[in-house]
């Protein structure tokens, strides 16, 4: 007599497509997948290394859960994110029994009167919701020298390959630990620069940072409206690219996703292309680029451009030839951005009558110092000082400014003088450049230092590049396969 071999479900690392087909071989549900992950939420979140990566559970996920497993019976599924669990930071509008509180005090007991549009999408696609991130509060646009990952009311988020060891970066801190530590198969970030490319590196994931207005802001808590996104944050590039086109779409809401609807895919997996990296050109501001990297970083650098080379890409050095160094500038932009954008957002989309405006948010903060001002709010009344209106010359010069020097006299003359594919950068080293001209970028694990911590690379390129940057991480993550999960 013979036995057919049954492999259990493995949890950790499951990507989507394992998923989908142990689903659809009917060897785990929906409903006990969900089970698994608050599971292990329970057991490493607030206990045993104390990752704080989550700050609330969903409630009705089970109950979701369970929905979807009957749809998935009676009618088949959605698609590849059917009953997949995904993580939300807590910036991003769910309009259920969960708050919307960007790791604040004082919007601890708001809760959006809506889902944004990409939680929309993600629960039209099939996706459940399964909890909230924590992140550095208000998106690290509070104060100075506040910690990655922390926040008032969620406190301090942990990176789990070296828990109080290395830096969690942010602002979607608990994106990227909750991913790197398995408690959800992906989860949403936001950035306005590097808040989803920087923790992605530390956490040893990928993250993508789409073009501005690809996916639409519409029930996020802003700081930028010229630089603000979401993006999927994932351990896969495959992954990552599937989460993409599930949340692109045209709203009327947000004036940004106009242009995206000409541009935009509903699917970025014909995009996933194992040799991509043959052929291409990729630019390198090589000597800016290595000169904050510790010597085992540099080799790491260094490897990637060589394994760059063995897979067919020509590499062109930039050095001098065109300016592409991530800057300090100056910060007038999201000063007088993020007035504007937080008045607008919190007398649209919260329930709190006393908390209406950005002046309301620091008087909550200087009633309550002991828990609220650990840090300060320097930036919270730096950008309360000015009038919200965006008439300010010192604003307008500047925005005008930083579109200039990133745009038509960086990236895009790199681009086009070199005849560049993209440009690569070791992932803390370039995300500010692509950030402040709107386009997008990916992040991908390129190894770990001698120390252990994770080391990320970031391609970047025009407008609307998205597939060109996904075949390229893809073909990289596919020559490498650097990611390891953390011990726990």
């Amino acid at each position: 007599m013979s036995f057919t071999k049954i492999n259990p479900f493995q949890l950790e690392e499951a990507t989507i497509s394992y998923i989908q087909e142990a689903l659809k071989k009917e060897e785990i549900t929906s409903l006990k997948m969900v089970r698994m992950y608050i599971e292990r939420i329970s057991k490493f979140n607030h206990t045993g290394p104390g990752l704080n990566a989550v700050i609330e559970i969903n409630p009705d996920a089970i109950h979701i859960a369970e929905a979807l497993d009957a749809e998935r019976s009676t009618k088949g599924a959605r698609g590849p994110l059917h009953g997949i669990p995904v993580l939300i930071k807590d910036n991003i509008n769910t309009g259920d029994a969960m708050h919307t509180s960007a790791g604040s005090l004082a919007l601890s007991e708001s809760y959006a009167d809506q889902d944004a549009f990409i939680v929309t999408k993600l629960r039209e696609a099939g996706a459940i919701i399964l909890g909230k991130t924590n992140l550095t509060e208000w998106a690290n646009f509070m104060t100075e020298n506040m910690p990655n990952g922390y926040s008032s009311r969620g406190g301090q988020v942990l990176n789990p390959y070296g828990p109080g060891k290395f830096d969690v970066s942010g602002s979607s801190s608990g994106s990227g630990s909750a991913v790197a530590a398995n408690f959800a198969v992906a989860a949403i970030g936001t950035e306005t620069s590097g808040s989803i490319t920087s923790p992605a590196a530390a956490n040893s994931i990928v993250g993508i940072k789409p073009t501005v207005g690809l996916l639409s802001r519409f029930g996020i808590i802003p700081i930028s409206v010229s630089q603000d996104t979401a993006g999927p944050m994932t351990r896969t590039v495959a992954d990552a690219a599937i989460l993409l086109g599930a949340m692109t779409g045209l709203d009327h809401n947000d004036a940004a996703t106009l242009k995206a609807s000409y541009s935009s895919k509903a699917d970025y997996t014909a995009y996933l292309r194992e040799h991509a990296l043959n052929g291409t050109r990729i630019g390198i501001s090589y000597e800016y680029s290595v000169r904050e990297l510790s010597p085992s970083q540099k080799e790491l650098f260094d490897q990637t451009i060589a394994t760059m080379k063995e897979k067919g890409a020509e590499i062109v050095i930039l050095d001098s030839a065109t300016p592409l160094e991530q800057e300090d500038g100056d910060f007038n932009v999201l000063l007088y951005e993020f007035k504007s954008g937080i008045n607008s957002y919190l007398k649209q989309h919260t329930k709190l009558p006393s908390i209406t405006s950005l002046e309301d948010v620091i008087a909550y903060n200087s009633k309550h110092p002991e828990t609220c001002l650990q840090y300060g709010q320097v930036l919270l009344e730096q950008s309360e000082s000015t009038s919200g209106t965006l008439t300010e010359s010192s604003y307008l010069n500047s925005r005008l400014d930083d579109l200039k020097k990133t745009r038509e006299l960086g990236l895009d003359q790199a681009l086009d003088e070199f005849q560049l594919d993209a440009i690569l950068y070791p992932t803390d080293e370039g995300y500010g450049f692509p950030a402040k001209a709107g386009y997008p970028s990916i992040s991908v694990p390129a190894g770990y230092d001698d120390e252990g911590k994770p080391f990320g690379i970031l391609f970047t390129a025009g407008a609307f590049s998205e597939p060109k940057l996904i075949s390229l991480a893809y073909s990289f993550e596919q020559a490498t396969k650097y990611r390891i999960p953390p011990k726990m």
